[in-house]
């Protein structure tokens, strides 16, 4: 289900190389083409499902028509492994505009990015340090990316252990909790190993419509994965495809409800929790603006008889769920 993007620029192409595992890298990518991939496939409890790895040449500015490329591919996650700092916002505010006027749920992994945006994760370590090798905060957003996508959608990437680090910026708690109020995502050092402080994306202005769980990686992930799943079976089994009666209307209902059912049954929604029915309010609405009823017929209507009207092609359908966070706090009060 998750996918990480890797887009480097040191061959020519648009056409991706699809990546599944090590045997699957090409040898005619550069080493250090070869390395990012590899950091990506690390992942964390799995590895990314696959990576799309798009190339450009050394020799092109901008990333116009890879972005183009990627606008019609399925993805999940976006890196740009030699990303320069006067394009990561460039990137980001595509990312914004992907999510909002074009309904692709996609996300990117930038280095220094304070978007505030929950489609843009803000990894802010400035130095990253391996047995092998010192990268930058641009070069490392691959394995963060391979993490994130490697992250079971029942759990968090908080505190996911990064092994292969001997050093990196080492914070006071003061300073981290500052970071993650700040909407980074960032290595830590607890003493004992380097791991992920929190599962946090570059969110933190909240506002009507989207609260404190747009900032956490999992949940807009879960958002994200529920979006696209009931699109994809409106898309594929039921526009153009029934006539629109109430009834049918509640075949597309009892679907999207027993997808919400299975969901549960995987520990992704608070059990009990779901529901999904006619959008009464909306419903109302279009058949005042549309003519069919006068205000006073429809305050006269009962609730049934406003479910049961005529919407034309149109239908309007409202829902509520309960997605499970991760355990990420404990607190213990032990009495003596």
């Amino acid at each position: 289900m998750s996918d990480s993007s890797v887009t480097n620029s040191s061959a020519t192409g648009l056409d991706p190389y699809t990546i599944y595992t090590e045997d699957d890298i090409p040898s005619g990518l550069t080493a250090n083409n070869q390395e990012q991939i590899e950091l990506a496939l690390m992942g964390y409890q799995t590895a990314p499902k696959h990576i799309l790895v798009y190339t450009q040449g050394t020799t092109v500015t901008g990333y116009a028509d890879t972005l183009l490329a990627l606008e019609s591919a399925t993805w999940d996650y976006l890196v740009i492994p030699d990303i320069t700092a006067t394009d990561v916002m460039t990137i980001a505010t595509w990312i914004k505009g992907l999510r909002t006027t074009k309904d692709k749920k996609v996300k990117a992994v930038l280095p220094n990015c304070a978007a505030d945006n929950e489609g843009i994760v803000n990894f802010t370590n400035t130095k990253i340090v391996t047995a092998d090798k010192t990268y930058t905060t641009a070069q490392y957003c691959s394995r963060i990316a391979g993490i994130i996508c490697g992250t079971p959608m029942t759990i968090s990437c908080t505190f996911a252990p990064l092994s292969e680090v001997v050093d990196c910026d080492k914070y006071t708690k003061d300073q981290m909790d500052t970071k993650i109020g700040n909407g980074e995502l960032f290595i830590m050092f607890d003493g004992t190993k380097y791991k992920i402080a929190r599962g946090v994306n570059s969110f933190v202005t909240t506002i009507k419509g989207k609260n404190d769980s747009f900032k956490k990686i999992k949940l807009v992930d879960c958002m994200d994965m529920i979006h696209d799943d009931i699109k994809d079976t409106a898309n594929d089994s039921y526009i153009g495809k029934y006539a629109n009666s109430y009834d049918n209307k509640c075949l597309l209902i009892s679907a999207i409800q027993g997808y919400f059912d299975e969901l549960e049954l995987e520990g992704l929604l608070d059990p009990g929790k779901n529901s999904c029915s006619i959008d009464l309010a909306s419903q109302t609405d279009y058949l005042l603006s549309n003519g069919d009823y006068t205000k006073a017929e429809l305050a006269a209507m009962k609730d049934q008889a406003i479910k049961e009207a005529n919407t034309r092609d149109e239908v309007f359908l409202a829902a509520a769920i309960k997605i499970l966070d991760a355990i990420e706090t404990i607190t213990l009060n032990i009495s003596i």
